[in-house]
């Protein structure tokens, strides 16, 4: 998808709410903006179309800003978490990283950070760099062994996305390197909605959010799931706007999908199936309390 006209899009809806983080509100009006000086702050740099760059930081307004910039300059994107830090450096070698920019939680303060050269690149990075495409590489969780990097062509991944849906908001449960959260990213934002973004994943947490800012759409993991029930965190917050939520990156059981749809039958559930190889495909459950999917 071609940013330009994605920004022309937004220009339409300048006044809406597009990203949420700690009580403050920034429209589409100033994702704008805040895209544009990001652009020249990457040329002023002499960040290249075509450099690996790590993108070191969880959902925030300058974060996504900066993101939609390195893809609108056609850079190769590797996003990277603060909370896996102790492989942070296996993984930058990994993708051959060129350029660190760390995104501080606390301050929004963007940090640059050259890295030493490395050997040839992957015949993958050198197709994206000859197509002038941008690209987006994510890790596996290595828990088999050495991680595992996917390439992606950014300018087909986002074709997804051209088709107008809903507008909804939605909360960030999955994390910025992972494709379920990037799914979930692109999708919100691309359709005029609301990204409500969570430092704290625990369930009171997360319930507070979705009461205090009305959400309609939480993704999250099955895990959480069986979490929140344990809590009775639903019990303390009015989850009256939730609308949908959705479930994947691991197994279901049955009884935690069953006891949830009883005790919170007005919201929808829906069985989410993606593979970082390629992306989140559309899908359908049976019912929301029926773990069969169709994808």
């Amino acid at each position: 998808m071609n940013l330009a006209l994605l920004k022309d899009r937004w220009a339409n809806i300048a006044d809406r709410d597009a990203i949420i983080r700690h009580e403050t509100v920034r429209s589409y009006g100033w994702l704008i903006t805040q895209i544009d000086r990001c652009a020249n702050r990457l040329e002023s740099a002499g960040i290249a179309p075509g450099t690996v760059v790590s993108l070191e930081a969880d959902y925030s307004p300058v974060s996504i800003a900066l993101l939609l910039a390195l893809i609108e300059r056609g850079v190769i994107i590797v996003p990277l978490t603060m909370n896996i830090e102790q492989r942070a450096a296996e993984l930058r070698a990994l993708a051959a990283v060129q350029v660190r920019l760390v995104v501080r939680a606390d301050t929004d303060e963007i940090e640059h950070h050259a890295e030493p050269a490395s050997g040839d690149p992957h015949p993958l990075i050198r197709k994206l760099r000859d197509d002038g495409h941008p690209g987006l590489i994510l890790f596996s969780s290595g828990s088999t062994g050495v991680a595992k990097g996917v390439v992606h062509d950014l300018t087909r991944l986002l074709e997804k996305y051209k088709t107008i849906r809903h507008a909804k908001r939605t909360v960030t449960f999955l994390i910025f390197d992972h494709i379920g959260g990037v799914d979930t990213m692109f999708y919100t934002l691309f359709n005029g909605g609301c990204l409500i973004a969570s430092p704290d994943r625990s369930p009171e947490a997360i319930c507070r959010l979705v009461a205090r800012q009305r959400a309609e759409v939480l993704p999250v993991s099955p895990t959480f799931i069986n979490l929140l029930l344990l809590s009775e965190a639903y019990r303390r917050h009015d989850l009256s706007s939730l609308q949908i939520v959705t479930y994947g990156a691991e197994v279901m059981p049955e009884t935690v999908l069953k006891r949830f749809h009883e005790l919170l039958p007005n919201v929808r559930t829906l069985q989410k199936y993606g593979l970082s190889e390629l992306g989140t495909l559309r899908s359908k459950s049976r019912a929301d309390d029926s773990v069969w999917v169709k994808i």
